[in-house]
């Protein structure tokens, strides 16, 4: 162990000790803090790890007390540290989740230099580390982090480039590609706000995807607010996407009026290259040939959109976009308008059970409800107030609401946000194994006909 490494455990140990053994608003601010991630991870259900010791872990680098973080506080009641010691606590604001490949053990086959350390991957973001282990890692984990092990656990910062583990680490096995995929959507339910907690420049540029998203539907549209029948909102919605495929093929100098062929042909690029090309990054080639043998143009071959069959079969869908918060379809938003404007008995009753239903519904975040707060303040906060039984409820209790329900007051990166091309690429080839693996089960039993998209 290297005296920095051994230095920040003995930091480390005194950060906690101050923070467990405080009374008063530290204490109260860990308590709510560990309450509020305990909740999350027992409905996005966590296992396999601690969560009392993840959530404390996390407290300690993240955690806030009167606006002040707890890492400063920790700081400034040690004036005792030295500057080189209060430059390493500093540091440790980098701490972050992620979801880890080992790519490196000590000793064997690692790379000259690398001594004690393990070299890992991080998924979300491809971005590699040097990370050393320390005294709170047991033998037995250790032993488990071969090459390919995933790993999620969090890193904090020891000095330039050098990492070190901080808090449990959960260990989930050499996973295949459909099952990687699915770990990586379980850690964004588990961990939003560290999906690119390292590459602050991949996260911008995420949040950079959904405000076009947002410029786009409202340019199409005419606002970021529409309401049609599920049929013809699905139709507008193909139209819509054919707009923007055009627009964005004529950004990248592209004709969409032709065809892949034409287009490689007068590239000079022949079949064979391009199929060498795309399977190096693990395509499958044949879908190329069957792509550049299909004489549609371009924009006519992109996969259509089809919303889910209770979408689709409704008699009026609301869409709400929003440059943060993304985009919401709602089936029943016209009809909750439509009974907060009525006065009659049964009415009400519908009405409340509607707002129960959007009080539990997720997708019912705080910007809906602050526009139907703001459209319909008295019927609805009336509602409200009938529903969680605070008859002297008003629109300027909502936000207390909205927490009480457990729904987040600021947007996380939303579902339509545009991902990096190394996951996109391994959630098409994720689908891609599953999709052979079911055929070959189906081919086993009767032949079915096949049904589908094809190109």
């Amino acid at each position: 162990m290297n005296d920095q490494l051994k230095r920040s455990e003995e930091l480390k140990q005194e950060l906690y000790n101050f923070v467990l053994d405080a009374d008063g608003a530290l204490a109260t601010a860990l308590e709510s803090y560990s309450a509020d991630r305990l909740k999350r991870w027992s409905e996005t259900n966590l296992q396999g790890i601690s969560r009392s010791e993840l959530a404390i872990d996390m407290f300690l680098t993240e955690g806030q007390v009167a606006d002040q973080l707890v890492l400063d506080a920790f700081t400034q009641s040690q004036s005792q540290l030295s500057e080189a010691d209060q430059a390493l606590v500093k540091s440790w604001r980098n701490t972050f989740n992620g979801l880890f490949k080992v790519l490196q053990v000590p000793g064997g086959d690692s790379a000259a230099g690398s001594g004690d350390r393990y070299q890992l991957m991080n998924w979300l973001t491809e971005k590699q580390y040097w990370v050393e282990p320390n005294q709170a890692q047991s033998a037995e984990e250790l032993a488990r982090l071969s090459p390919g092990e995933i790993v999620v656990t969090r890193l904090l910062p020891i000095a330039a480039d050098e990492w070190t583990f901080s808090g449990p680490l959960m260990l989930l096995g050499k996973l295949g590609k459909p099952k990687l995929a699915v770990a990586i959507g379980n850690f964004k339910n588990w961990f939003p706000g560290y999906l690119y907690g390292d590459a602050p420049d991949l996260l911008e540029e995420a949040w950079e995807s959904v405000e076009r998203f947002h410029q786009d539907f409202v340019e199409f549209f005419g606002g970021d607010r529409v309401t049609l029948s599920g049929h013809e909102l699905n139709k507008k919605l193909n139209e819509y996407q054919d707009v923007i495929t055009q627009r964005r093929l004529e950004e990248a100098g592209i004709d969409g009026s032709k065809s892949l062929q034409e287009l490689a042909a007068e590239a000079g690029v022949s079949e064979e290259e391009i199929a060498e090309s795309v399977e190096s990054f693990g395509e499958d080639g044949s879908q190329v040939g069957r792509l550049l043998q299909n004489k549609k143009a371009v924009k006519m071959v992109m996969p259509s959109i089809n919303l889910p069959d209770d979408l689709r079969r409704a008699e009026a869908v609301t869409v709400f976009v929003h440059p943060r918060w993304g985009q919401t379809f709602l089936k029943d938003y016209n009809r909750l308008t439509e009974l907060a404007a009525a006065t009659d008995e049964a009415s009400t009753a519908k009405l409340d059970r509607l707002v129960q239903k959007y009080l539990k519904d997720d997708a019912v975040n705080a910007y809906i409800w602050r526009c139907l707060v703001d459209e319909n303040p008295e019927p609805l906060t009336a509602s409200l107030g009938r529903v969680l039984e605070r008859p002297e409820l008003t629109a300027a209790d909502l936000d207390e609401v909205l927490v009480q329900a457990d729904k987040p007051l600021e947007p996380t990166l939303p579902e339509i946000a545009n991902v990096p091309i190394h996951l996109h690429n391994l959630f098409q080839e994720a689908l891609q194994e599953v999709g052979q693996s079911s055929s070959k089960k189906k081919s086993k039993g009767k032949p079915k006909r096949k049904t589908g998209f094809a190109v």
